[in-house]
């Protein structure tokens, strides 16, 4: 059965490329305008329900996945230049960031789907203004909520980390996605032919 992932994000396919199950990657285009008062939990499974149903292929399997990410209970966009980026840091700066990441994964011809939203909270240390700037300047996390790449030089500004799956972090929590695998029937990890 083909696997598709509904995301042009080089961080989830590297991901999902560590179950080394083949998959094919289609670009969403979905509306993420944000709903009024909706909790972040409950933004991030309909985006991610919402990527999964963009795929239009006959007898796949479509996975789709968003993290919101929040700092007591304030929406954490990308912050998309460096001089945002230092403002983010310095705003969360010996705070918790709150993500919550959430997976879908949809049969496209039974319609058959279920759904995962794992948590992740973040306490970023104390950072001061010179060091949030090299930091920026360096890294360049200008597309990630939370102003860092916690799979780079980011985990240097973590206090601690708390979550069930550390992937979920990054952008698509692998744990979830073998759990929906598996009942969606794909045996993982994959039986090879013995050489």
């Amino acid at each position: 059965m083909k696997l598709i992932l509904a995301s042009t994000s080089p961080y989830r396919a590297a991901l999902l490329r560590r179950l080394r199950i083949p998959f094919d990657t289609v670009d969403p285009q979905i509306d993420e305008t944000p709903i009024v008062g909706e909790p972040p939990k409950d933004r991030a499974r309909r985006l991610a329900a919402s990527k999964a149903d963009s795929v239009i292929a006959p007898n796949a399997l479509a996975i789709g996945s968003d993290q919101v990410a929040c700092l007591e209970g304030k929406i954490l966009r990308k912050p998309l230049t460096q001089d945002a980026a230092v403002q983010q840091l310095l705003s969360c700066s010996g705070r918790i960031i709150r993500f919550s990441t959430a997976v879908s994964l949809r049969h496209t011809g039974s319609q058959w789907r279920d759904d995962r939203v794992v948590f992740c909270d973040v306490r970023l240390r104390d950072i001061s203004q010179p060091e949030a700037e090299n930091y920026v300047h360096v890294d360049q996390p200008l597309r990630c909520a939370g102003s860092f790449k916690w799979e780079s030089l980011g985990i240097s500004l973590f206090r601690s980390i708390n979550t069930e799956d550390p992937t979920a972090l990054e952008g698509l929590p692998l744990i979830a996605v073998c759990d929906l695998l598996r009942e969606a029937g794909v045996s993982l990890p994959l039986l090879s032919e013995k050489i």
